[in-house]
């Protein structure tokens, strides 16, 4: 369009001066097309002629400075980052020795809280915590190989989610269930483990803490992660022309809203998981396509499973509610260190009589520890008995909370500590 607007605008400059006219009044017909000409919107208060050159020419030259200085700054950040680098392989060399572990939640902890008092902006600290991170990966992988097992496909919310926690130059195994990613930490084929363990808006992950019956005391709770949840709607085609999605049903209850208003002619489909059902979209895509079709299917999950399997992100953010949150923990054969700003996580059974639940719960009332958690699950051995989860501030190395544990212990058929781990702070 600016290239015909051009066009016309010299034939009409060229007309008026093969008339030899004066320039029309302003209420004639002529001087309507004239400001389209020359003072449109798209050139309005811009100068003209030699001033026009000399601004672009200082423009020109001050970009050039600012991209010299870029370049410059670049040079330094990569000698800093491989000084770096070289202080983390000799570290690397020292832990294999003494068999301190690679990945230590304290020292992250750390490490990100140092960065981002730093931070004196204009970048945000979201921003230099996403920097460091990928720092950390890279540095992990210096050290010592790390693997991550997560719960699959890949694609999916627990794949996002040990990406954003461990950064992209480790590697990722997909395993196929939650009690899968405990077996492979617990028999040291993965270095750790990543599982959903409770959403802002489902509550607890049944699955997660069922498994905790059975695996308590052959690994820990590491480390917890909280991940902003979104469903992207995933597609090649125009909105509109969208004729079936594909999602988990949970996924389609937490974008109800969404879909039923811009979608609300197309069949919505259940799929096992968001990241196959961006595989079978992708898939049907793909057949549409060599038949001489439109692509018209398309699915709701991760933007990550969009760029695995070949789908746009057309809308990256549809769910209803903004403020979803899932927290992840983080699985380990180690038990991280006290950081003076932690958590602790018991498993429990009381005793089948009047005011059991409430005495343990009055232990920890007395002992001025805050409970943050509490969610219950069949216990499995009896009808009608229950394992309690619960989370209290503190670590197990506190006094307080030891002296606690032991009380509450003494109240309980059975009681396991999980693990004490780092409390998270920020949502990643």
């Amino acid at each position: 369009m600016a290239k015909k607007t051009g066009k016309k605008t010299t034939a009409r400059t060229k007309t008026g001066s093969k008339a030899g006219k004066k320039p029309p009044s302003r209420g004639g017909a002529a001087s309507k097309a004239t400001p389209l000409a020359t003072t449109g919107k798209r050139g309005a208060g811009k100068a003209t002629g030699p001033n026009a050159a000399r601004e672009t020419a200082d423009a020109s030259a001050a970009l050039a400075r600012l991209r010299k200085q870029i370049d410059r700054l670049d040079h330094r950040l990569v000698n800093l980052l491989n000084e770096r680098a070289a202080a983390v392989v000799e570290i690397g060399k020292l832990k294999r020795g003494s068999g301190t572990p690679i990945y230590a939640p304290h020292r992250e902890q750390e490490v990100l809280a140092r960065a981002l008092a730093a931070n004196r902006g204009p970048l945000p600290d979201r921003t230099i915590e996403g920097i460091y991170r990928e720092m950390m990966s890279g540095s992990f992988a210096l050290e010592q190989p790390l693997r991550i097992g997560y719960l699959g496909p890949p694609g999916s919310q627990s794949h996002v989610a040990a990406v954003k926690q461990f950064g992209s130059s480790v590697e990722y195994d997909d395993l196929h269930e939650i009690g899968g990613v405990f077996t492979e930490v617990r028999r040291g084929h993965v270095n750790y483990g990543l599982v959903p363990i409770e959403n802002s808006t489902g509550g607890g992950i049944a699955e997660a803490m069922d498994a905790f019956t059975s695996a308590a005391g052959d690994l820990w709770i590491y480390a917890e992660v909280q991940i902003s949840i979104h469903h992207a709607l995933l597609a090649n085609c125009p909105p509109a022309d969208i004729r079936r999605v594909y999602s988990k049903p949970e996924v389609f209850a937490q974008c109800r809203g969404w879909l039923s208003q811009q979608l609300p002619k197309a069949d919505l489909i259940p799929a096992a998981s968001s990241s196959r059902a961006a595989q079978i979209a992708a898939d049907e895509n793909t057949k549409a396509a060599e038949i001489g079709h439109d692509p018209t299917t398309a699915a709701i999950g991760t933007s990550l499973a969009g760029e695995m399997y070949g789908l746009k992100t057309l809308f990256p953010r549809i769910e209803d509610n903004p403020n979803n949150i899932t927290r992840f923990l983080v699985l380990s054969k180690e038990q991280a260190r006290r950081t003076g700003d932690d958590k602790t996580s018991v498993m429990f059974t009381t005793d089948d009589r009047p005011g059991a639940l409430v005495e343990v719960l009055g232990v920890f009332h007395s002992a001025g520890i805050n409970l943050t958690h509490l969610d219950k699950r069949p216990s499995g051995q009896e009808n009608w008995t229950y394992t309690f989860f619960a989370d209290a501030q503190g670590h197990i190395e506190d006094d307080g909370m030891r002296a606690a544990l032991a009380r509450v212990k003494a109240h309980c058929k059975d009681m396991s500590v999980l693990g004490s781990y780092p409390r998270s702070e920020r949502i990643l």
